[in-house]
């Protein structure tokens, strides 16, 4: 497998030609999965979906408190990290006390604000409005600093199999600065950087339902997020909420999700409004090097 995606890498990256390929996904009688360029029998076309999908919405939400008076519209943030939110209301009648432009703010982690108090304008007849919630992790304020990270794994050396800008999947703007790098199952992965576990998965087990696959997001003192993809299942040890350090043991590669082979993501994330882009990184010494030991441990 790890060899077919080192071909399937290289045959991307050579000419525009090759880089509009179609690329097919097939799975054969002993239910091993191969991507290939070539239409074989019983092949489907691989549609690549976005590698960057968490879901929020449990854990940022539009709360309404009903009283006589009329309504107040809540907004809380039960993660370990600020989110942004702009909150606008559509469709209005009957209602006095709505904003005249959409309210935007910035929650501290674990917290909860009350954005406004609605009442009717006829009291006997009904208060009525459409809530619109756009909101994006991190504090789009904060402006990253410069930083070199050391190799966020233990083992090697490895092999780089699709950079930043790569043709494959690394162009959307979640994940256009992420770095690929294949390695076996099971490796330890350590954090390149200090800070605040704000989200992770670990149930998934083979694609999943995610196309992240397994992940552990990390939040900096600067506001950019580091995040760790396609992890093995169950072997995510960082939890929501801890902070830790550079080096700290976080979990182990594998290969779920949206993902062609055993390897590991890794992109650098920083909300830039309202959406979170990728932003460029470099690592301290070469990925095909041993990683330096001297920096924190599993």
């Amino acid at each position: 497998m790890l060899g077919r995606l080192i071909v399937l890498c290289s045959l991307l990256a050579i000419t525009p030609a090759v880089m509009a390929l179609t690329i097919y996904k097939y799975t054969d009688a002993n239910g091993v999965v191969t991507y290939t360029d070539k239409a074989a029998p019983g092949a489907q076309v691989f549609v690549f979906r976005d590698r960057m999908v968490e879901r929020l919405d449990n854990a940022v939400k539009l709360e309404t408190k009903k009283h006589e008076a009329g309504e107040t519209l809540l907004i809380r943030n039960d993660l370990y990290a600020p989110v942004q939110i702009e909150l606008r209301l559509e469709q209005v009648d009957n209602a006095i006390g709505v904003p005249d432009k959409p309210i935007s703010w910035v929650l501290p982690p674990r917290s909860k604000i009350r954005l406004a108090t609605l009442a009717p304008l006829d009291a006997s007849k009904p208060l009525r409005y459409t809530p619109k919630l756009r909101y994006a992790l991190g504090d789009p304020r904060l402006q990253p600093t410069a930083q070199r990270y050391p190799l966020p794994w233990r083992g090697g050396p490895f092999r780089l199999t699709q950079g930043a800008n790569g043709k494959y999947s690394h162009f959307t703007a979640k994940g256009r600065y992420a770095m690929d790098i294949a390695m076996p199952e099971g490796t330890p992965i350590v954090a390149a950087r200090g800070g605040m576990v704000v989200k992770t998965e670990n149930r998934q087990s083979g694609r999943g339902n995610n196309p992240s696959g397994n992940y552990v997001r990390i939040l900096h003192d600067d506001g950019t997020m580091g995040v760790y993809l396609h992890l093995m299942q169950g072997s995510v040890s960082a939890r929501e909420g801890q902070r830790v350090a550079a080096g700290t043991f976080i979990a182990r590669s594998g290969n779920t999700g949206n993902s062609t082979g055993p390897h590991l993501h890794f992109v650098v994330q920083r909300n830039v409004g309202l959406a979170l882009e990728s932003i460029p990184f470099d690592f301290s010494q070469p990925v095909n090097s041993l990683p330096n030991f001297a920096v924190g441990g599993e």
